[in-house]
C-alpha cells in the first residue's frame, strides 16, 4: 500500500457501534469490568485508550514498523528512550540537535550517571572513536535542528548493529513522508508528532515506531508507569493531521525550494542552510535516503549582528515569529535566543549556531506571498 493512502487509513476502523467513520474521541478515565480482572482490553486509560491505539497502530503503519506508542509530547517520547538506560551507560548524539534534546540529556539524565557525548556525525567513521563496552544508544537527528545537516542513517544503523547498540531516529524534521528510519536499519524512530503529524499548530504530541517486541514492552512498562500519555482529544487531532501529511508536505518541499533558492540568490544573504542545494555536504546522502528536502532551512545575514537578525525576524508580515514547526502556516525563529538557548553559547558557537542564525518552517501559503515577505523584511 502507498503511503498516502496509509495515511488516510492507517489505525481507522469503523466505530462498531455506530459505523462512524472517523475514531471517536474516547473521553473516559477508566472502563466497567465485567468481573476482577475480566475486561475488553482496557482498564484504566493511562494504560490503554481505544483513540489513543488508534494513533500507535497508525504511527508504526506509516513508519513501516510493527508497534507504536504516542506520548504527551515529543520531549515525553524522548524521556522513555532513554529511561532504557541504566547509570553508568553513556549515548552518543549529534551535537547540532534540538535544545529541548540537549537540555533533557544534560540537565536531567546527565544527574542519574548517563553520559552523553556530543560528536560530529556527518561521518560515521567519526563516532566509533566514542563507542565503548557502556555505550548503549546512538541517536540521531537528521536533517539536524537548525543547521539541516544530513546524517547517514543506514551507516550509523550498521555500526550500532556491529556493537549491540540501540539506534533512535528522530524525524521530526523529514516526517514519514521524506524518509523511514527504520527501513534503514534504525531500532526506533521519534517523531515530535506536534509538528508534521499533527500538522495544524494545534496539538503537542509525541510518538515512537519500532519493530522489536521486547523492546517495545519495556517502552509500554516505561510508558504505563511513568504516565507521560497524550488525551484522547490530542490523539484525535494528531489522526486527523496524519490525514493530510501527503499533501501538506508536497507543497511544504515546494515552498521551501523557492524560498531556499530566493534567499541564496539575495546579496544580503550570506549563506542558506538547505540540504537541497547539490552542494550541500549532505546533499548525496539526502538524495539517497529523503524522497525530498522539506520545508526547514536556516539562513545567516552579510551583516551577521545579532542586531539585524532580529531586526529582520521581528519585520515580517506573513511568517510569524514563534517556536515550533510543521504547521500550515510559515514560521520564523531565532534559534539562539529560543529553541536552542539551552545550550550553552561557547557549545552553541563551536558546532556552527551563531547568534545571528534565523531558522524558517516554511509553511503552505502561496510561495510568492512568501518571497515577498521575506524580501521586504530582509530589506
Amino acid at each position: 500500500m502507498k503511503l498516502a493512502t496509509k495515511l488516510i487509513h492507517a489505525g481507522v476502523e469503523p466505530d462498531p457501534s455506530t459505523g462512524a467513520i472517523m475514531t471517536p474521541i474516547y473521553q473516559t478515565s477508566t472502563y466497567v469490568q465485567e468481573a476482577p480482572g475480566k475486561n475488553k482490553g482496557y482498564e484504566y486509560a493511562r494504560s490503554q485508550n481505544p483513540t489513543r491505539k488508534a494513533l500507535e497502530d497508525a504511527l508504526a503503519i506509516i513508519e513501516n514498523g510493527k508497534y507504536g506508542l504516542s506520548f504527551s509530547s515529543g520531549v515525553a517520547a524522548t524521556d522513555a528512550v532513554i529511561k532504557l538506560l541504566q547509570p553508568g551507560d553513556e549515548v552518543i548524539a549529534g551535537n547540532d540537535l534540538y535544545g529541548g534534546t540537549f537540555r533533557l540529556f544534560t540537565k536531567v539524565f546527565e544527574r542519574f550517571g548517563i553520559k552523553f557525548h556530543f560528536v560530529n556525525m556527518s561521518d560515521a567513521a567519526s563516532i566509533k572513536s566514542f563507542i565503548n563496552s557502556n555505550t548503549k544508544l546512538i541517536w540521531v537527528e537528521t536533517p539536524t535542528n537548525p543547521l539541516i545537516n544530513i546524517i547517514d542513517i543506514e551507516d550509523v544503523a550498521a555500526l550500532a548493529k556491529k556493537h549491540s547498540i540501540l539506534t533512535c531516529v528522530d524525524n521530526t524534521f523529514a516526517s514519514p513522508f521524506l524518509q523511514n528510519p527504520l527501513d534503514l536499519g534504525a531500532d526506533i524512530v521519534l517523531h515530535s508528532s506536534t509538528k508534521y503529524l499533527g500538522g495544524h499548530s494545534d496539538v503537542i504530541n509525541g510518538g515512537l515506531a519500532l519493530n522489536d517486541a521486547e523492546l517495545r514492552e519495556k517502552l509500554y512498562f516505561i510508558q504505563k508507569s511513568c504516565g507521560a500519555v497524550p488525551g484522547p482529544q490530542d490523539c484525535f487531532l494528531v489522526l486527523r493531521g496524519l490525514k493530510t501529511l501527503h499533501v501538506r508536505m508536497e507543497r511544504h518541499c515546494s515552498n521551501g525550494e523557492k524560498v531556499a533558492h530566493f534567499l541564496r540568490s539575495n546579496s544580503k544573504i550570506a549563506k542558506v542552510y538547505w540540504c537541497g542545494f547539490e552542494d550541500h555536504p549532505g546533499y548525496k546522502v539526502a538524495k539517497k535516503q529523503m524522497r525530498g528536502f522539506g520545508g526547514m532551512l536556516s539562513f545567516e545575514l552579510k551583516d551577521n549582528s545579532e542586531q539585524e537578525a532580529r531586526r529582520v525576524l521581528s519585520s515580517t508580515k506573513v511568517f510569524s515569529l514563534a517556536e515550533s514547526l510543521g504547521g500550515v502556516e510559515s514560521l520564523i525563529n531565532h534559534p539562539a535566543s529560543m529553541t536552542h538557548a539551552s545550550i550553552p553559547r561557547e557549545q552553541r558557537i563551536k558546532n556552527g549556531l551563531s547568534d545571528s542564525l534565523i531558522r524558517l518552517s516554511v509553511g503552505i501559503e502561496d510561495v510568492d506571498d512568501l518571497i515577498e515577505d521575506l524580501k521586504q523584511a530582509i530589506g
